[in-house]
């Protein structure tokens, strides 16, 4: 079989029909779909041992071996699904290679968005069955719906980066073109197959079909939200603008003083955030937020005095908070299929389950926790410089890539220290007029171990060793010292 490529992939995200795309390749003669072969949770499919005999393990070790495998299936055009937060390693070396045919699958956020949130209601993924469908309604969160838009845009930013400088193109198919069937034999086409498809597979149901505002419990509060927004940065494809690494949707800023706020996460935020409300005596919800671009342009002014800063926190420190918070404790907080990826993949000596209460007991005392915190610290390294399946995490990312990716729209005008809060925040509050600023006084920690008690130099080092560039950019000195 001569082929016109050795293999292709179907860029996609979850809710954009992919699935249904993947069972129509898969009726046309010569040509397999594998799946999401670079999932970090699972090879394939869920329940699935291996890939072109591979096993999960194995790629794990080496995925460059299965990318191999699947541009050398001889007399068959072999290819996979592969979204945002699947293994990043293999992520160039596909983009780069021209006989890797591109496919790239798109559907409205929002509509994504609402599908995602009814899935996870019902967890109900696919319906094969109209009988048994499950109905729910989904719930708009303007925070989580800019983050889920800010995510999309990054991924087909990167996508389109790396066909331009490869001089290569792709085949653009939207959510709604997945019903054409003259667009689905177009593509099969131009992937060089001269199998057609008689008719579209009908085994799988659309599991949604009302219109979007009897999906939403809030939609009044979803249309509000959308009007907020740049609508050309939800439609257009793929040239969105701007990159989000910004993040600016995340930043607060005073009431009455012009005080900005740029947060990272898992270094102070909830409590700085108290602290800016008790400056203009008002409850901290009523602090601006939700910010886009255009708006922050707004502010800025319309307060044309204004001050910006982040705070760092001690890498150590930012660790312990994030396995804590997102690793460690189970509920809804935790991120529960990276929690079963770092217990089955990277041996982290973790139970099945815990929580916050049985921390500190037999269950789980104070010498396994340092064990842990060492284990996820081991992973941190391998995860921040790329050698992992997991995608860095805004939890865990070095804090001087958080500058960067501030800088993109608004480098902060101070980068303060969380140690030295008590003195530089009524300094900046004086700064912009207050002449008797209330004090800064942190808030007890609600982590239910305090890093005090499990410190040791062991993990001082291996927190530098994560962090090198953190520690070197911002001259941390150990924790306890």
């Amino acid at each position: 079989m001569s082929k016109k490529f050795a293999s292709f992939v179907v860029f996609a995200e979850m809710r954009t029909g992919s699935n249904f795309l993947e069972t129509n390749l898969n009726a046309l003669a010569g040509l397999q779909c594998l799946g999401e072969v670079f999932n970090p949770h699972f090879i394939g499919y869920p329940n699935q041992d291996d890939v072109l005999g591979i096993t999960l393990d194995e790629r794990i070790q080496d995925p460059l071996e299965l990318l191999k495998r699947i541009q050398s299936t001889p007399d068959t055009l072999s290819g996979f699904r592969f979204f945002h937060d699947h293994d990043p390693r293999i992520l160039d070396d596909v983009l780069a290679d021209p006989s890797c045919a591109k496919i790239i699958l798109t559907r409205n956020p929002a509509d994504s968005y609402v599908s995602w949130k009814i899935a996870q209601s019902t967890n109900q993924w696919k319906l094969t069955n109209a009988a048994k469908r499950k109905d729910a309604r989904a719930v708009f969160d303007q925070s989580e719906f800019e983050q889920h838009v800010s995510k999309l845009q990054e991924f087909q930013i990167h996508l389109l980066n790396g066909l331009q400088k490869s001089g290569q193109t792709a085949f653009y198919i939207a959510y709604e073109d997945l019903q054409d069937l003259d667009i689905m034999n177009g593509l099969a086409k131009w992937l060089g197959l001269s199998a057609q498809l008689m008719a579209l597979d009908d085994s799988l149901k659309r599991q949604n079909p009302a219109h979007i505002s009897e999906k939403v419990s809030n939609f009044d509060a979803m249309q509000a939200g959308l009007a907020k927004l740049d609508q050309f940065n939800l439609t257009r494809t793929p040239n969105f603008e701007p990159r989000r690494g910004a993040v600016v949707p995340s930043y607060f800023a005073g009431a009455k003083t012009p005080l900005l706020f740029q947060p990272i996460q898992s270094a102070p935020h909830q409590e700085v955030c108290n602290w800016m409300a008790a400056l203009d005596q008002i409850d901290v919800d009523a602090l601006l937020s939700e910010f886009g671009q255009k708006t922050l342009r707004q502010w800025k002014r319309k307060n044309a005095t204004h001050r910006s800063f982040t705070v760092l926190r001690h890498p150590l420190a930012r660790a312990h908070h994030a396995f804590c918070t997102k690793i460690l404790i189970t509920g809804p907080q935790c991120y529960s299929g990276l929690r079963r990826t770092l217990k089955q993949v990277h041996k982290l000596p973790i139970p099945q389950e815990l929580s916050a209460t049985e921390i500190g007991t037999d269950k789980f005392n104070k010498n396994d926790y340092r064990t842990a915190l060492a284990g996820f610290l081991k992973f941190l390294k391998l995860n921040l410089q790329g050698q992992t399946t997991i995608r860095v995490d805004g939890h865990w990312a070095s804090q001087s890539q958080y500058l960067q990716g501030f800088a993109e729209f608004a480098q902060p005008d101070f980068v303060l220290r969380e140690d030295e809060l008590a003195k530089d925040l009524p300094d900046l509050a004086i700064r912009l007029g207050h002449q008797s600023p209330l004090p800064w006084q942190p808030e007890p920690s609600d982590l239910p171990i305090r890093l005090s008690d499990i410190y040791d130099t062991s993990l001082e080092e291996l927190a530098k060793d994560a962090y090198q560039r953190d520690y070197m950019m911002f001259g941390f000195k150990p924790w306890r010292s």
